[in-house]
């Protein structure tokens, strides 16, 4: 017997004023997986994110977790922890204070309390900073007494919206590194918004990507890289994204399709020699490479990347190749078609 979903949406769906929050949103999630609720800014997955809380209650549907339903369930009834973009930290109390606050609200008693705070602060890095205030305290420093507040919470379930956005970019990198660790070490099932899809794809077993207020596509995040469901998907995900191309460019595709190509698949041939003749509207140097941006009638986001430094003139004719394998196709409605 297969074992029930730790946590499950059940086509959920919330509105305002009759305006789409979020609609037909059903999915499972496993105990113990790391799934990102990932898109552009106004698609629902924080609104997802706040249903499961129980920060919002769905206007249709239902939601369990661990085999309980909770759709009409406080927040404090469901069992969970919460790391929010903000830090939410309590600024007049210490590191110790504020990683234990929630522990003595409950009434845990205080030797229960010096062992929870010790693992949480020894498991962020944070111990010699307990008496230390929030505003003695880096940004990354933040976040971490953040985490230690919900550790020492011991919940199973943990959801984060999008906490990494505060942070330089050097300390999201590590600070991402902190969070799929603990989420390994502790065995957690943790729920996370994020926009950015690099912390998705690097931290998520499951990504689940929403548009207005739908999901497009549940998958590992190799899935959604490979196998792109739709045009959307094709072009949200990957770093460049997915270039598309008319089909009627392309000899043998025939009219009305769209085909997809990845940049480290696209090769610059000889003139005469390729299956598209562009001109090259950009170059920038990455470090171990280039990105060569293309411009082509009948194309959208071709670019090409090329190693090290080799920066090519704007406006300087080229043909490129590409082969069929490579080639993802997208009917006229921009969805993927099986081959």
């Amino acid at each position: 017997m297969t074992q029930a979903p730790f946590v499950r949406l059940m086509d959920v769906a919330k509105r305002w004023n009759g305006q789409l929050g979020v609609e037909g949103i059903s999915l499972d999630i496993p105990e113990g997986s790391f799934t990102a609720l990932l898109g552009p800014s106004g698609c629902g997955k924080s609104t997802t994110l706040r249903l499961l809380a129980g920060l919002e209650l769905p206007d249709e549907g239902k939601i369990m977790i661990d085999d309980k339903d909770v759709t009409t369930s406080a927040a404090s009834d469901r069992n969970l922890s919460m790391v929010f973009q903000s830090y939410a930290l309590f600024p007049h109390l210490s590191v110790e204070e504020n990683v234990v606050f929630g522990l003595k609200v409950r009434r845990v008693p205080k030797q229960e309390r010096k062992q929870k705070l010790h693992r949480a602060l020894e498991i962020t890095g944070l111990l010699g900073y307990e008496n230390r205030k929030p505003g003695e305290l880096s940004g990354g420093q933040r976040q971490r007494v953040a985490l230690a507040r919900a550790i020492v919470a011991g919940q199973r379930l943990c959801l984060m919206d999008e906490p990494l956005s505060n942070l330089d970019a050097k300390l999201r990198n590590s600070v991402r590194k902190d969070i799929k660790k603990l989420q390994r070490d502790l065995g957690i099932t943790v729920v996370y918004v994020t926009h950015d899809q690099t912390e998705a794809m690097s931290m998520a077993d499951t990504v689940v990507l929403m548009k207005d207020g739908r999901i497009q596509q549940v998958g590992a995040p190799e899935d959604l890289y490979n196998k792109p469901v739709n045009t959307f998907v094709a072009e949200f995900v990957g770093a460049p994204p997915m270039a598309l191309i008319g089909s009627e460019a392309i000899d043998g595709f025939g009219k009305g399709k769209t085909l997809g190509v990845r940049a480290e698949n696209i090769q610059i041939v000889p003139k005469g020699e390729g299956r598209l003749s562009c001109t090259v509207n950009e170059s920038e140097f990455l470090g171990s490479e280039t990105l060569i941006g293309l411009a082509h009638a009948g194309a959208a986001g071709l670019c090409v990347l090329r190693p090290g430094l080799a920066m090519m003139s704007e406006g300087e004719e080229i043909d490129i190749h590409f082969n069929n394998e490579h080639l993802h196709v997208f009917d006229a409605a921009g969805q993927r078609q099986v081959s």
